[in-house]
């Protein structure tokens, strides 16, 4: 085991398995649902930010498996279990999340497959870098019926300047920018939270990109848009601080209504 695993709150660690997944052999966190109900669980893909693991959010893991659903936390490539210093760099973002983006696939079929889920009732999000490469995944064909993101952006041209993006190749940001392949996005329920004084991932970037989904969609109801003006956390960027539990606990929510769950049966 990882020393990260090793760090689990025991009730999470006795119920999760840490597995090699797609062609690719990405390490991650397995975890079913707490109390498996007669039909397969749905399942939520989960991709944490640059410099962090797939072990660090226990809570939000938590509070999937004690609300019927099924996870898979998978570390970005360079990240955790496969971490390569370079790629933990701002400047190999773009690379980071591209690879991040082709894995997903093969990461999904493997884990509905060891956890028994059902894959069609399957949701997929991130934060910083994982919600790039989540929001870069849904411009593609899919079957993920829900998606939920933080502190990240679906339009790129913001962050050029930025730390993240700043070093690299605008024709390769612009053939990924999600913004630029709307025509492809699918209507699915997207639950979005943001920081207004983030320093990392700018605000109007993805504000932006949340107005202009909005117009395409014949349901902008679907689109969940919570912001916070300030959140004391470093570089208002890493987690929510004091609304971080109440982040967690409206994503559950999003991903049991959006994934039909019933949570007074779980």
């Amino acid at each position: 085991m990882s020393p990260n695993f090793d760090q689990l709150p025991s009730a999470l660690r006795k119920r999760s398995s840490l597995e090699k997944l797609g062609s690719s052999a990405a390490p991650a966190l397995l975890v079913p649902p707490e109390s498996p109900g007669s039909t397969p669980p749905p399942l939520v893909i989960w991709m944490h930010g640059r410099t962090a693991f797939k072990e660090l959010d226990p809570g939000r893991y938590l509070r999937f498996m004690r609300g019927g659903i099924a996870t898979c936390a998978v570390d970005l490539p360079g990240h955790g279990e496969r971490s390569d210093p370079r790629l933990q760099t701002s400047e190999h973002v773009l690379e980071v999340v591209i690879q991040m983006v082709e894995e997903i696939d093969g990461i999904l079929r493997d884990a509905v497959s060891i956890l028994g889920c059902d894959p069609d009732r399957v949701g997929i999000g991130g934060m910083s870098a994982g919600g790039m490469a989540t929001l870069a995944r849904l411009t593609q064909p899919h079957r993920f019926k829900a998606a939920s993101v933080e502190a990240t952006s679906g339009n790129w041209s913001f962050q050029t300047q930025q730390p993240m993006l700043q070093s690299s190749r605008t024709d390769l940001a612009d053939e990924w920018d999600p913004i630029e392949h709307l025509d492809r996005w699918q209507e699915i329920p997207l639950q979005a939270f943001h920081c207004k004084a983030d320093e990392w991932i700018p605000f109007q970037g993805q504000e932006t990109f949340i107005k202009t989904l909005r117009n395409q969609y014949r349901n902008p109801e679907l689109i969940d848009w919570m912001t916070y003006d300030q959140t004391g956390t470093l570089h208002e960027h890493v987690g929510f601080g004091p609304h971080a539990a109440d982040v967690k606990e409206r994503q559950r929510d999003f991903f049991q209504s959006s994934l039909g769950i019933n949570p007074e049966r779980t």
